[in-house]
């Protein structure tokens, strides 16, 4: 069975039948918390007049932890697709709330530099750093907050783990 008709068939005893798809997408979503650091190493602003629209800040008003498959493979040959510095930007404005939201949970601290990414290519990865480094982009989860543009200060909201880049019709 796919993870969809597991949770159709939840979903159906607590739902009238007039909404069975809408009250499936909804809790499709609560599972899939979307918002990782990973996700955050790809975004920008775009809102018109923007010249410096990248990294997004983050203020996270809720983090979660959900423990993912680790394949270090996987994450060696992502790792010259990530801007380093920018994940390191990112790991540091959450490690704070992270602190509070994850109860004992540690983030792992990971070095200033590694000569991946934008610092220089096809570095090998002992399995230590490459479990530590998929901790912080698939694992911590920013649920609730705002991503920030750098320059014209413009706020994302970020809702159930989805942040809403959605620009208004004079942003554009």
């Amino acid at each position: 069975f796919t993870l969809l008709h597991i949770h159709r068939t939840h979903i159906y005893s607590c739902v009238p039948n007039s909404f069975p798809i809408l009250q499936i997408h909804i809790e499709l979503i609560k599972e899939i918390k979307s918002m990782r650091l990973l996700t955050h190493n790809y975004m920008q602003s775009t809102v018109k007049g923007t010249e410096e629209g990248y990294p997004l800040k983050i203020e996270a008003t809720k983090i979660e932890y959900t423990e993912s498959p680790f394949d270090a493979e996987f994450i060696q040959a992502l790792l010259p697709k990530i801007d380093y510095k920018i994940l390191l930007f990112a790991l540091s404005q959450i490690s704070e709330k992270c602190k509070e939201d994850l109860d004992q949970k540690v983030v792992p601290e990971l070095p200033e530099s590694m000569g991946i990414g934008n610092e220089g290519g096809d570095a090998h990865v002992d399995e230590d750093l490459l479990k530590k480094l998929h901790t912080v982009m698939f694992d911590i989860h920013v649920v609730e907050g705002d991503l920030v543009c750098p320059d014209t200060g413009r706020r994302f909201n970020i809702k159930m783990g989805i942040p809403n880049m959605v620009l208004h019709a004079d942003e554009i």
